[in-house]
């Protein structure tokens, strides 16, 4: 059972190689729910985990004009997906596995 990877819900190509990790969605035990976000990885020296950049466009009113915004997050990083920094990523949203960490990636891409 463990070799054959499990579906979470949403459209994205499972791993083609199996890991042991218990936080992993796909091998492991832990759910996905929420949001869906897309973003670059900028820094994979933590264990398992990943810090994920968004950038995006704000609307500011007071100057009527669109305002260019960074957003980072910790996201945990499973070992049969082999993430590395510059990799396009799409993670979603999790439990809390830590108290940064509230985001697991899903597909690389």
């Amino acid at each position: 059972m463990q070799n054959q990877p499990k579906d979470i819900g949403i459209d994205v190509k499972a791993p083609a190689a199996a890991c042991q990790d218990k936080n992993c969605p796909f091998h492991g035990s832990l759910s996905v729910r929420g949001q869906l976000i897309d973003g670059v990885v900028v820094s994979d020296k933590m264990t398992h985990t990943a810090v994920v950049e968004r950038n995006f466009l704000k609307y500011d009113t007071k100057y009527e004009r669109y305002v260019k915004k960074t957003s980072r997050y910790s996201a945990h990083c499973p070992p049969c997906l082999e993430v590395k920094a510059g990799d396009l990523v799409r993670m979603m949203e999790c439990r809390p596995l830590s108290k940064t960490v509230s985001f697991v990636i899903v597909e690389k891409r």
